[in-house]
């Protein structure tokens, strides 16, 4: 009991008063780390083994797909697949979506972005733990205090991937959608002068790889697709999921019902165009009426105060100066 005493003493003196806690919080995840890999590197049970074997056996039987994709030996997050990935189809599909409209295209991106967030988590409690260290050794720091000098840069390392991500998807958004309207121009341009469709999506990706890559990208992995022998519709169906936008959601249903009925795409894509033009000096309007709105506390805060100043404060010094010669 003599050297339980003395050590609760010495991590006292050295930690504060709330010593025993964070001495127990970092025995916590010193061993967590440690078992972490033990348990991600352990061998499967060979039963488990078969049960997956009938399992997936069962589904190929039932038309069903158990596996969300084919495994890869050269990734080296492969291993933690399990812990990484979300396991149902859902969660995993709609992760994959979110990524993809951020423009992370590789088949890996979910892992990827679930490992920074575990990564950057970690990182955080660590130099959040070090840094409740050295302000308790500087003086006595409450344990709220403590708590968020220890879970806050945690907390701020794992949300920081979504945000990024979040921030990502939200400004490639807003440039396919600036980059839209000149896209069916082109488009309208190379159709009219006797080129397929296929060939006029390819020209356009070309064109707009300057200005604006990530709808050039979209227009490529479109063409492509339509080289490999992939349905029109299913393609024109998969990048307007993956743009997230809705003009280009119509304009592939326009493009769709165009084929679907026989009618002339250069029409539609005439039509088409000029209300894309439409929108876009709608939108123009609409963000210049909303400038005045927000310039109007900047204006008040810069102008007001000087203005005041120099109408005011000659008339002001006068007074002060007559009152003092009164006097």
């Amino acid at each position: 009991m003599n050297i339980l005493n003395d050590i609760n003493a010495a991590i006292t003196d050295i930690l504060g008063p709330f010593g025993g806690v964070m001495a127990l919080g970092l025995v916590g995840v010193a061993m967590i780390l440690t078992t972490l890999p033990v348990l991600l590197k352990r061998k499967a049970d060979p039963l488990d083994k078969l049960k997956a074997t009938a399992r997936a056996h069962d589904a190929r039987a039932d038309g069903k797909v158990e596996r969300l994709r084919t495994a890869s030996g050269k990734d080296k997050l492969e291993k933690y697949a399990n812990f990484l990935e979300p396991q149902d189809a859902v969660a995993y599909t709609a992760a994959k979506l979110k990524l993809l409209q951020a423009g992370y295209k590789s088949k890996n991106s979910v892992r990827i972005f679930h490992f920074a967030q575990f990564a950057l988590g970690i990182l955080g409690l660590i130099l959040g733990g070090l840094y409740a260290l050295l302000k308790t050794q500087a003086g006595e720091v409450s344990s709220q205090s403590m708590m968020m000098m220890v879970l806050g840069p945690g907390v701020v390392g794992y949300l920081l991937p979504k945000y990024w991500v979040t921030r990502r998807v939200a400004s490639r958004k807003e440039a396919i959608t600036n980059g839209f309207p000149d896209s069916l121009d082109m488009m309208l341009v190379c159709v009219e002068a006797g080129q397929s469709l296929d060939q006029s999506i390819l020209r356009v990706a070309r064109e707009l790889k300057s200005g604006f890559p990530d709808l050039a990208s979209e227009f490529e992995i479109v063409s492509q697709e339509m080289k490999a022998g992939k349905g029109k519709e299913a393609v024109l169906r998969d990048m307007s999921e993956r743009c997230g936008v809705q003009d280009i959601s119509s304009f592939t249903t326009v493009l769709i019902q165009s084929q679907q009925f026989g009618t002339s795409i250069a029409e539609a894509l005439r039509v088409y165009a000029s209300e894309m033009r439409d929108k876009r000096v709608m939108r123009a309007e609409e963000a210049a009426n909303k400038l005045p709105t927000k310039m109007t506390l900047a204006t008040m805060m810069l102008t007001v105060p000087p203005l005041l100043l120099i109408l005011i404060g000659p008339s002001i010094y006068g007074i002060t100066q007559t009152m003092a010669a009164g006097n």
